[in-house]
């Protein structure tokens, strides 16, 4: 269970942390980190984390990263069009969202069904 996002543009840099917080802050995701990493495609690449109230403390929702111009090339994109990338789980941003502490309250035998029930399917914030 992942979502995967690109955005293509002659204007985006290694400076994209904008991009991304823009995205998360329709998911009702405001309190962003980021780490860097190591992917081989990317570079500059970074985790990404947000803070759940519930468990007091940062938990990585996502990784991103900047393709590298060799990876493009042989896609036809032109030398001055950069494309990043994203991807995050459903399951941890879902859990910050909607106040949920354990994961098996999300998915799995313990699911509240009242709670699936009486909740939309996706819900972004209005910016």
């Amino acid at each position: 269970r992942m979502l995967y996002a690109l955005a293509l543009s002659s204007g985006i840099n290694a400076e994209y942390g904008g991009t991304l917080y823009a995205f998360f802050k329709k998911l009702g995701l405001e309190k962003l980190k980021f780490k860097p990493a190591y992917n081989p495609y990317t570079e500059p690449s970074m985790e990404i984390f947000s803070y759940h109230p519930g468990l007091k403390k940062w938990v990585e929702i996502g990784n991103s990263g900047m393709f590298r111009p060799e990876m493009l090339l042989p896609m036809g994109i032109p030398k001055d069009v950069n494309v990043i990338a994203w991807g995050l789980s459903l399951e941890r941003p879902t859990m910050i969202k909607y106040g949920i502490n354990n994961i098996r309250e999300l998915i799995g035998p313990k699911v509240n069904l009242n709670m699936v029930q009486e909740n939309p399917i996706c819900r972004l914030n209005k910016v």
